[in-house]
């Protein structure tokens, strides 16, 4: 008797319209190609192709590109906002993928895939480090973070079909996103600011808050309403990576603003 995998990860059949005609989520080789090229540039290409030379002066550059990704990520964030509370389509019981005749259908598959886009649009920030020689900040949990929501992203919604369970995330996230790029922004414009503003170190606040409410959101379901149509498989991916990043950033935030301010003290 044969196991229907399916039925085992409690997952429907993926979307149609996905799998046959849209960009980036027809084919899982254009994505991998993408990351395989990011994290060969990252991590060995760039630092060989910067060697002998001087960090590449990107300020106008990174002027729009951030304030291009606080538009992106707040529009992304506004309109998943609508869809959770404003003009509600998901049951937060249970929050599953719309069926496909749902008139909010086109909606959600046009969220994701700017999310999706979104998502690879942000291995740029990388890049810059790489251009900048900025190595320091290319840290295993920065590399890992761009890399798992790309990746992540893409097999949720190529797997999925929709957002369903993830659609808190990913509404989050943009709001975080959208701080974070004007902190960047301003940065930018006046380096010399860069050390003075108090709310930097609350990005990273804002960022645990986001992955315990995933975590707590993941464990509600899993605990209380079993029975979700979500596919189980990807509701413990979630909560594993909630966990996953919420110890990554903890350590984080503990080396960047406790441990220096404990030296400090003695």
């Amino acid at each position: 008797m044969g196991i229907d995998l399916i039925e085992v990860w409690n997952r429907p059949p993926p979307d149609p319209v996905l799998v046959s005609s849209m960009t980036l989520v027809n084919s899982p080789w254009t994505v991998t190609f993408i990351l395989v090229g990011y994290l060969v540039f990252v991590l060995k290409l760039g630092k060989s192709f910067m060697e002998h030379r001087n960090p590449y002066n990107l300020k106008n550059v990174m002027l729009v590109y951030n304030v291009g990704q606080v538009i992106f990520n707040f529009v992304l964030f506004v309109y998943g906002l609508d869809m959770i509370l404003l003009n509600p389509v998901y049951n937060l019981h249970c929050m599953e993928r719309l069926p496909l005749d749902h008139p909010s259908k086109s909606t959600e598959r046009t969220l994701v895939y700017l999310y999706l886009l979104n998502k690879i649009l942000d291995l740029m920030d990388t890049v810059f480090f790489v251009l900048r020689k900025s190595y320091k900040q290319i840290t295993f949990l920065h590399v890992y973070h761009h890399v798992m929501m790309v990746y992540s992203t893409f097999w949720v919604f190529r797997l999925y079909g929709g957002s369903g369970q993830f659609h808190v995330m990913g509404t989050l996230n943009t709001f975080v996103h959208s701080v974070m790029y004007s902190y960047y922004f301003i940065s930018a414009l006046n380096t010399n600011l860069k050390d003075n503003l108090w709310w930097k170190k609350y990005i990273t606040i804002i960022q645990l808050i986001q992955f315990a409410i995933v975590l707590v959101q993941s464990l509600i379901v899993l605990i209380f309403n079993p029975s979700c149509q979500f596919p189980i498989f990807m509701q413990y991916m979630q909560l594993f990576q909630a966990i996953v990043m919420l110890v990554l950033f903890s350590k984080f935030y503990f080396n960047s603003y406790i441990r220096p301010k404990s030296k400090k003290n003695l």
